[in-house]
């Protein structure tokens, strides 16, 4: 299987070029089947896709603790990512964006539990929420990596700089020397 670096060359984190999309097997397409789409997952990582793409608001939750059962024994094999900031309630609905900190931290760590992990390799931001200053969830986002909760984090999309602003490495404590883990900011 091809592989592809997400980030900077020297700390990207390398993934399978294809990944699975696990979206619809909890959302948005109608009926669920659970066991066939734990079995799908399965074969994708038997093939070497080990890059399920999941999101807390899938289901909204379940898709989470899908992609948790689907990889339980399985997990040295798997790079998870997960977003965060886009809010739904319990009923589905969409309530709005959120990526004030102790949301970013709350929601990293309803993710890990949902998931059934101790870390998640890639915590990224769904859409850059215009209320919050990027300051603000760029320095959440750190302290989980600090914690050790997230081994990377980014933006899906990139936020403007803030005036005078210089891009840093933030190591996360998993990350061994001359290894390829961490964020830029």
């Amino acid at each position: 299987m091809k592989t592809r670096k997400l980030g900077t060359r020297q700390w990207g984190l390398s993934v399978s070029a294809l990944g699975l999309g696990c979206m619809g097997m909890s959302d948005f397409y109608g009926t669920r089947d659970d066991a066939e789409s734990i079995a799908t997952i399965h074969r994708a990582l038997e093939l070497g896709h080990q890059f399920p793409g999941h999101r807390d608001v899938y289901g909204p939750f379940t898709n989470e603790v899908l992609v948790g059962k689907a990889i339980k024994g399985r997990r040295h094999g798997v790079v998870l990512a997960t977003k965060f900031g886009n809010v739904r309630g319990p009923d589905g609905k969409f309530i709005g964006q959120n990526s004030r900190p102790e949301y970013v931290k709350a929601a990293c760590d309803a993710s890990l539990g949902r998931l059934g992990v101790d870390h998640i390799d890639l915590y990224y931001q769904h859409r850059v929420d215009r209320a919050v200053p990027i300051e603000e969830t760029v320095g959440a986002m750190a302290d989980l990596v600090a914690a050790g909760k997230c081994a990377s984090w980014g933006s899906r999309r990139r936020p403007r700089k803030p005036s005078g602003a210089r891009t840093r490495f933030i190591p996360s404590p998993r990350c061994k020397p001359n290894t390829r883990c961490g964020a830029a900011t």
